[in-house]
């Protein structure tokens, strides 16, 4: 497959460039105007000026005397601004001059070297050369400076019209912004010891040219110059217009000023002996952008040490370098080649910072070849579009010329469609010219052009005109000696001089056509040879001469070629009636193709299981922001390892927007209309989803122009229409373009935005107010109406925490703490304060955050003893001794339910009571000592037992709980009627509730009981409920209780596998929620897994750990229940350890007898049975098994009767 293609690397002065050809004039004005003529150079080929390709080596015609003083009318008036702008007609004009009737090319005229020997002054905005004696410039009519230093000139004298127009006509819109950018810092090194001795005047002659390169590589890449400092400039990328690519755009500027100024540095050298070398310093990051001038002039502020950062590269740099944070080499990466100078200390920061030089201009142009450089991923979604492309293909191959028109978003894959396209079998027999548009060089007619013909003739950057015209020429007369009347056309259109009178007789029309007609006949020739794939990319970003020759070329499409386009939503054109073309739209991946790609970016790391939906989600599938969003995780060390072998290593990140693509939302935002821009800022102001009729209450536009607006911002593919019924509502494409939108507003606006919604929700939701109070709540707080936004917060955490969203809940009690902090410091609101950290307790339980529930209640009391409050200190103590129980802190929690009996017998309170009863039965249970949980859970259920059915709050949970827990200690010691019983007082208590929370809690205390009693199958039944419970509800403290009994209960029932994994994830889930409580009982049970399932050392091990933490905390009962099974493992030993096995069982029946555990006891006496008949002591195991058969029996256990009467030694 031959290839032809414009992606090769040059130096930045080799990039296509226009340089404007030189004109000779008056230097003063007069009465009657000398003849302007026009001159070009060959000393660089591929500097020709779009707007001059059709017009080099020409004299315009001599200028009429009568339209000299309407120019100096102008000028003298002092508008030279707008009268620049007016003036286009006037013959010495850009457009002026096209219109003007051609003469003969005069090969006798002075040249530009040479009229920079007679003394020229360059205009700092059209870069246009003038004699020193003008006072305006003779292309665009800018005043010039004259006597006046660049140095003490506005930023408007120096910024092209094009880019200027830019701005100002968006600059209402462009204001009060946050920005993503580069910042350039450069200087002349020295230049105080360079230019002490001279005269000012003669040091202004040296020092601003190298000012005016400077100027010109910003501009050249479209950045701006904000401050001209001294001996230096400051320029922004990115701002106040957004780029893509600032940090590309930024380093390219950097090496063309360092190369441009080296050339003049070396001239000053050998005229002068004066050394001119300039040092260049970059970083990226963010600034906010708080008002544009008349004169350009911005006001902005740095946000962080963006600005500082460049400054001191600057300062560091030596001279004739550039150097660059690592910011902004991540940004550039691949476009430039950096060199690692390792870390430096830069004043102003604590820990040294990594530094890079930029060497030179990388061999990469493309997103996709960069990625290509990194690696490809898996290619993936894009079947159909293929399909379609190959027919295409096949019909071009037949004669019947196609064209398929690629339309996506950016990063949504056209590029690597074509890529894979091109690679496929189906090409290898085509020409392929590939050319692709970028968005600095717009206004360069027919770059793209330009690009295409370059890689066709084979042009390389260091061929000079002569070689250029041999290329083209050999080339034309190989294919076909009737093409070279194509030759001026072609050599035109690429810049080259060359001496044709009939072409300098023609009209500008007639040359475009020409232009036109020769490149469509080249192209048609060449197809007769062989099938051509013509690809152009990025015409969004195309000029309009390549557009008006792309279109002709798309109705004139009858040859063996196909023509591949690929673009934005945003870009329009005329052909999509025409029979040849099809246009293909690039939807992002569906969710299935998405995860399969972030498979193997990420591999199957079970951590990885919750990121990898949320990834989906956030990118909607884009392939470029989901692998973008990965690498992003990846430097934040979120994520660990290799690619496809990746793990997370935090809690799992919020997916923040990476400066790749924010960059590219960011400049698609910025080219919206301006009123289109704010209605897209206020929108994401409401939220991801935005009602219409809260739209029009902030837009402050008239109902036709709103319209209007969301259409186009609808066919930009910013927003859709997501509901009709019973209200219009739209939501944002993307939720990262919500983020960049609502990110690149000043705090200011945001918080009057958000004040207005929120007062505008709360007088227009009626009836339906409880379904907004979140959403209203937000809005407060981010609008700062902080009474009201605490108001809405507990409302919203109330709600939530009905339906047992504890997360949900949490988020709004921890904002209201928040908003605490910004209302007046006085009693009322230190109570409030202490009465939110109460609220907050219960979901942080039930979500498991228990270190942070401590915080809080410490916290709690602090403001309670402040304050004198000794109700709400009773409450926090009562908290608090849940809170130390599950981090295994029994001592202290036993210390806090002191405090708390102690002030609710002073305060008379029974409720406060009733909850120190209920936590400190949990502590005692948790030490062994159940006859004293028992105690305490009797004193509630005796008390509060009839109000139960009746309270639905705190109290009636806490009851109904109560009945829970007594029923399991009850079992433990041998009243299982009882426990029984009271399992089933809680269950009719539980459903009577309502509450799904209170009935899982219930259902997988009945589950314990159902274990304790050997009775599997209902165990697994109640743990089964209990666990579809908690999956519907957000509590992951009940659940990973449940899920390890549901485990153990598989286990009993031979179910070993299932029962196990359940156990272990249990103790997983246990371990990062930081649950301490009863962990020495989750080792013990899983070791009884693995004893059953024949891994006795790794059961040993656990059964081991779980006793030594049993016997550190001083858990009796856990002490009693590890001993039990560390005996089971010496028994299925080969030989049986009876040694340790009887040793083990008879400490298990001290312990169990002395805490009164009866069934534990009767399952000692059958360990003991089963170990001497394993040792032949038959009469020994025979006493033993009648007594545990007697204390099951009397227990009123029949399960575990049958289990004694299933031993061999029964019968």
């Amino acid at each position: 497959m031959a290839r032809t293609s414009s992606a090769r690397p040059t130096s930045p002065s080799a990039t296509i460039a226009f340089t404007p050809c030189l004109r000779a004039s008056a230097a003063t004005a007069s009465a009657s105007a000398p003849r302007l003529r026009v001159f070009t150079t060959t000393s660089q080929p591929r500097a020709a000026s779009a707007s001059t390709m059709a017009r080099p080596m020409l004299r315009p015609a001599p200028v009429t005397s009568a339209a000299w003083p309407r120019r100096l009318a102008g000028a003298v008036m002092g508008r030279s601004g707008a009268w620049a702008r007016r003036a286009a007609s006037w013959p010495g004009s850009r457009r002026g001059r096209m219109l003007a009737r051609p003469a003969t090319f005069s090969s006798q005229a002075a040249s530009r070297s040479e009229w920079s020997r007679m003394g020229s002054m360059r205009c700092p905005r059209c870069s246009q050369d003038n004699p020193v004696s003008a006072k305006f410039c003779l292309e665009c009519g800018l005043r010039l400076a004259g006597g006046v230093s660049l140095r003490e000139t506005s930023p408007e004298a120096h910024t092209p019209a094009h880019l200027a127009e830019k701005i100002l006509t968006t600059r209402q819109a462009l204001e009060g912004e946050r920005k993503q950018v580069t910042v350039l810092f450069a200087d002349l090194k020295g230049s105080m010891e360079l230019l002490a001795d001279r005269d000012p005047e003669e040091a202004r002659k040296i020092l601003d040219p190298v000012l005016e390169r400077m100027m010109d590589a910003v501009h050249r890449y479209e950045g701006t110059v904000n401050q001209v400092m001294g001996d230096g400039i400051m320029a922004l990328f990115g701002a106040p217009l957004a780029h893509e690519d600032h940090a590309v755009r930024a380093c390219y500027a950097a090496l063309r000023m360092q190369e441009t100024i080296s050339a003049y540095g070396d001239e000053m050298q050998r005229a002068h002996g004066v050394p001119i070398q300039i040092r260049v310093g970059l970083n990226s990051g963010e600034v906010v952008v708080r008002a544009i001038g008349g004169d350009l002039r911005m006001d902005y502020t740095a946000v962080g040490p963006s600005t500082h950062l460049a400054a001191r590269m600057e300062q560091i740099a030596r001279p004739g370098t550039t150097l660059a944070t690592a910011d902004t080499m991540r940004l550039a990466e691949g476009h430039i080649e950096f060199k690692a100078r390792g870390l430096m200390t830069v004043k102003g920061l604590d820990a040294p910072l990594d530094v890079y030089e930029v060497v030179k201009v990388g061999p990469l142009r493309s997103r996709l070849q960069v990625a290509a450089a990194r690696g490809l991923t898996r290619f993936v979604g894009r079947e159909r579009e293929l399909v379609v492309m190959r027919a295409a293909l096949s019909d071009a191959r037949k004669g019947h010329g196609r064209v398929v028109g690629l339309v996506g978003e950016a990063g949504v894959g056209k590029s690597r469609l074509v890529w894979e396209f091109l690679r496929s079998g189906e090409c290898q027999d085509c020409l392929v010219m590939e050319s692709r548009a970028v968005s600095y060089r717009q206004a360069t007619a027919y770059a793209s052009v330009i690009d295409l013909l370059r890689g066709y003739f084979q042009i390389e950057s260091r061929d000079d005109g002569r070689k250029i015209r041999e290329k083209i020429t050999g080339k034309l007369l190989t294919l076909d000696r009737a093409l070279e009347r194509e030759l001026p056309a072609l050599l035109a259109v690429l810049g080259i001089p060359f001496d044709d009178p009939e072409w300098q007789q023609l009209e500008p029309s007639q040359r475009r056509q020409r232009i036109i007609e020769g490149t469509g006949r080249l192209l048609m020739r060449e197809s007769r040879m062989q099938p051509i794939i013509i690809v152009m990319e990025d015409l969004h970003w195309l000029d309009s001469e390549t557009k008006a020759l792309l279109e002709t070329a798309v109705r004139n499409a009858d040859t063996r070629r196909l023509l591949i386009l690929n673009y934005r939503p945003e870009f329009q054109h005329g052909w999509a009636t025409s029979p040849t073309f099809t246009e293909l739209t690039l939807e992002p991946l569906a969710a299935e193709s998405a995860g399969a790609l972030l498979e193997e970016l990420l591999g199957r790391d079970p951590s990885l299981d919750t990121l990898t939906p949320l990834l989906v989600e956030r990118t909607e599938g884009n392939p470029f922001f989901l692998e973008e969003s990965v690498r992003a995780l990846v430097e934040t060390q979120a994520l660990a390892g290799n690619r496809g072998s990746y793990r997370l290593v935090t809690a799992l990140p919020a997916v923040q927007v990476p400066p790749t693509v924010q960059a590219i939302l960011a400049a698609r935002i910025d080219r919206l209309l301006p009123q289109e821009k704010r209605l897209l800022q206020a929108a994401s102001v409401v939220g991801k989803e935005v009602p219409l009729a809260l739209l029009k209450t902030i837009a402050d536009l008239p109902e036709d122009a709103l319209r209007q607006a969301l259409d186009h911002l609808q066919a930009g593919d910013f927003i859709h229409e997501s509901q009709l019924f019973p209200d219009v509502e739209y939501s944002f494409k993307h939720a990262l373009t919500h983020d960049v939108a609502y990110g690149s507003l000043l705090h200011d606006r945001r918080r009057a935005l958000h004040a207005q919604i929120a007062d505008v929700m709360e007088w227009s939701c009626g009836d339906r107010l409880c379904e907004q109070i979140d959403r209203i709540a937000y809005h407060a707080i981010h609008g700062e109406q902080w009474e009201k936004a605490l108001d809405y917060s507990r409302q919203a955490a109330a709600r939530a925490a009905e339906r047992s969203a504890h997360q949900e809940a949490a988020a709004s009690l921890e904002q209201a703490l928040v908003v605490l902090q910004h209302l007046a410091d006085h009693r009322d609101t230190h109570a409030e304060a202490i009465d939110v950290r109460i609220e907050l307790r219960h979901s942080l339980l039930n979500i498991g955050q228990h270190r942070r529930l401590l915080t809080v209640l410490a916290e709690a009391r602090t403001l309670a003893e402040a304050l004198g409050d000794e109700r709400r200190q009773g409450a926090v103590a009562a908290f608090s001794i849940n809170g130390h129980y599950l981090v295994g802190q029994h001592h202290q929690a036993i210390e806090a339910a002191h405090r708390a009996l102690t002030l609710a017998t002073k305060l008379d309170d029974a409720a406060l009571r009733g909850t120190a009863n209920y936590y400190l039965a949990q502590v005692h249970q948790g030490l062994g000592d159940y006859w004293a949980a028992t105690q305490y859970l009797r004193w509630n259920v005796d008390t509060f037992g009839d109000r139960a059915p009746l309270d639905r709050g705190r109290l009636g949970r806490l009851v109904i709980l109560s009945h829970s827990w007594l029923s399991w200690c009850l079992t433990v010691l041998g009243d299982t009627a009882a426990g029984l019983k009271v399992a089933e007082r809680a269950t009719a208590l539980a459903e009577a509730s309502g509450s799904a929370e209170i009935m899982a809690s219930v259902r997988s205390g009945n589950g314990r009981v159902y274990l304790l009693r050997h009775e599997v199958p209902q165990a697994i039944e109640e743990l089964q409920r209990a666990l579809v419970l908690c999956e519907e509800i957000d509590t992951p403290l009940l659940e990973h209780f449940t899920v390890g009994h549901l485990g153990q209960a598989y286990v009993l029932a031979g179910r070993l596998d299932d029962g196990i994994h359940l156990m272990e994830t249990s103790s997983r889930l246990a371990e990062s929620l930081g649950i301490v409580a009863a962990h020495a009982n989750r080792l013990v049970w899983l070791g009884d897994g693995y004893r059953r399932a024949g891994r006795l050392d790794e059961a040993q091990a656990l059964a081991a750990r779980g006793l030594d933490l049993a016997r550190e905390r001083e858990e009796r009962g856990h002490e009693a229940l590890a001993l039990v099974v560390r005996a089971g493992i010496a028994i299925d030993r080969e030989p049986t350890d009876t040694a340790a096995a009887e040793a083990d069982c008879r400490a298990a029946l001290a312990i169990a007898e002395s805490c009164a555990m009866l069934p534990v006891a009767a399952r000692c006496h059958l360990g003991l049975a089963i170990t001497f008949r394993r040792a032949g002591k038959i009469d020994l195991a025979r006493q033993h098994l009648r007594i545990a058969r007697d204390r099951f029996s009397a227990l009123g256990l029949p399960a575990w009767v049958e289990r004694v009467d299933a031993e061999p030694t029964a019968r």
